[in-house]
């Protein structure tokens, strides 16, 4: 089992930045491609950003493409999401999420998830 518990979220006006944290204990940290996903009221979960097992590839939505930027520390067992130059329609709950071995590109596959965390960006 991994447990991920995200945190950093909050409320910001448009424009502002926040970063988001992803802590996960259980298992070997390296071992899992991690992921930021996020979903808004009524609409479906939706990918937002990739990161590999060493931290050295990454992927984006092309809607955060510029703005946002995924890292992980597996020294400290954390994943990370700076997320910059916000905007209103980027409220939502934002997820945590990780495959054992495999880069994570949909909902599709991922082991685990994390409880997720609100981010509300105010216009």
């Amino acid at each position: 089992q991994v447990q991920l518990v995200e945190s950093g979220g909050g409320l910001v006006q448009a424009g502002g930045s926040l970063r988001l944290s992803c802590a996960a204990s259980g298992r070997t940290f390296s071992n899992y491609a991690m992921a930021w996903f996020r979903q808004a009221p009524g609409k479906e979960r939706e990918f937002v950003a990739a990161v590999n097992r060493r931290g050295d590839s990454t992927n984006y939505a092309d809607s955060v493409k510029d703005r946002f930027t995924i890292t992980r520390d597996n020294a400290k067992n954390t994943l990370y999401l700076q997320m910059n130059s916000l905007k209103p329609e980027d409220t939502a709950v934002y997820y945590c999420a990780a495959r054992y071995l495999v880069t994570v590109s949909s909902i599709y596959g991922v082991d685990y998830w994390g409880q997720g965390t609100q981010v509300t960006v105010s216009s």
